[in-house]
């Protein structure tokens, strides 16, 4: 459906603006039949003239939209709720640079990826395994939660999800522990412009503030700066993290981890267009690229697989054993090349209602396959 269409689907009502202590707050009441607009944001953005709007919807489609016209006050935190009223936290806002690429072992590290705007699914999981606690604050200590990109796209809860790693990521710090949230190929999707896969609720949303949909995680939003600064390729002591792969083309270009890590977050906001313009963008943020490439999972020859003897140049290059990826759909987690690759991409859903492999938790040299609630089997690694 158009935007234009979701426009005629809601009407507003418009009350007093409120002007004191140097801000305005303007809240807006949506009536929408269909509940096209439910609990989202918030959404920071960072005015040229130094003042700082905050956009967040209710559960109930009321829009608040406050202007800070000095700038935000000390200690600012923004107030979270997902969808169903559920899950509910404020996150301080705070300082926010690119994390180290290379990491050593913790005695643990949590591995997921793809949870694609499902809070639900996301939580319960962690909560399960005492990544959090019941408050949705860290409970993983020194250890290591590694999110592989995918947050964006077919669930209502994305922007809940964010908010959470962010707090999370300030929170493991504090514990001396680490959360990596790394970039996927459905990350740099939205912020070109494309919205094949973005549920209605962001389309109005963005309609009833009179924003496109990549502006509400703009490089002038707190969101976006963060979004800036993730990395596309890390690696935990011998293991190798990417969202999707690095096949022939990657090994081509032997770009090293932080070069490829700052050529990402230079084009993320780039629009379609401008990405294929840029030689280096052309390979990055397409196919041959390390958020695309589905070589190391899947054999047909449209996907150009690896070989492998470039799968052992690939590792040899970032020095590293084996890599772990998400993007592509697994019914389980699954190892291939003879332990070499992992893939731990799995329909969240179908996997949650059927006890089937999550995620996975690595401790020393032993990889284990997470359940709902219980590890499952050990994987077989040559």
């Amino acid at each position: 459906m158009s935007a234009s269409g979701h426009i005629r689907r809601f009407a507003t009502a418009l009350a007093v603006a409120i002007i004191s202590s140097g801000f305005s707050a303007w809240a807006v009441s949506a009536i929408d039949e269909d509940r096209v607009l439910t609990a989202d944001g918030p959404y920071v953005f960072y005015n040229q003239d130094g003042s700082v709007r905050v956009l967040s919807v209710t559960r109930e489609g009321s829009v608040s939209d406050t202007t800070y016209i000095d700038g935000l006050p000390e200690g600012f935190s923004v107030h979270v709720e997902d969808q169903s009223g559920k899950y509910v936290f404020d996150v301080p806002l705070a300082e926010k640079d690119r994390p180290e690429w290379d990491h050593r072992k913790a005695r643990k590290t949590f591995i997921l990826s793809d949870p694609h705007g499902r809070m639900d699914l996301m939580v319960e999981l962690l909560k399960s395994h005492k990544v959090i606690d019941s408050d949705l604050e860290w409970s993983f200590g020194r250890n290591h939660l590694v999110v592989l990109g995918d947050v964006f796209d077919r669930g209502e809860d994305v922007t809940q999800i964010l908010w959470l790693l962010y707090k999370l990521e300030s929170e493991a710090e504090s514990a001396g522990g680490r959360l990596s949230f790394m970039l996927g190929n459905h990350e740099t999707m939205v912020l070109a412009g494309d919205l094949r896969y973005v549920e209605d609720k962001y389309v109005a949303i963005a309609d009833s503030v009179d924003v496109t949909i990549p502006h509400l995680y703009g490089s002038d939003t707190e969101l976006g700066r963060w979004l800036s600064t993730r990395n596309t390729i890390e690696r935990i002591g011998d293991l190798l993290l990417v969202h999707a792969g690095l096949g022939p083309r990657m090994l081509e270009l032997a770009m090293t981890a932080p070069q490829v890590n700052d050529a990402m977050s230079a084009g993320l906001f780039q629009d379609k267009a401008s990405r294929k313009a840029d030689p280096l963008g052309r390979i990055l943020f397409s196919n041959p690229g390390p958020v695309w490439y589905r070589g190391l999972v899947l054999d047909k020859e449209k996907y150009d697989p690896i070989s492998e003897e470039h799968l052992e140049e690939i590792l040899d290059l970032y020095d590293a054993d084996r890599i772990i990826v998400g993007h592509t759909i697994m019914d389980d987690i699954t190892v291939l090349h003879g332990g070499r690759v992992i893939a731990v991409n799995v329909n969240n859903h179908e996997n949650f209602v059927n006890d089937l492999g999550r995620a996975v938790l690595v401790r020393g040299r032993r990889i284990y396959v997470v359940g709902n609630d219980t590890l499952k089997d050990r994987l077989k690694l040559n």
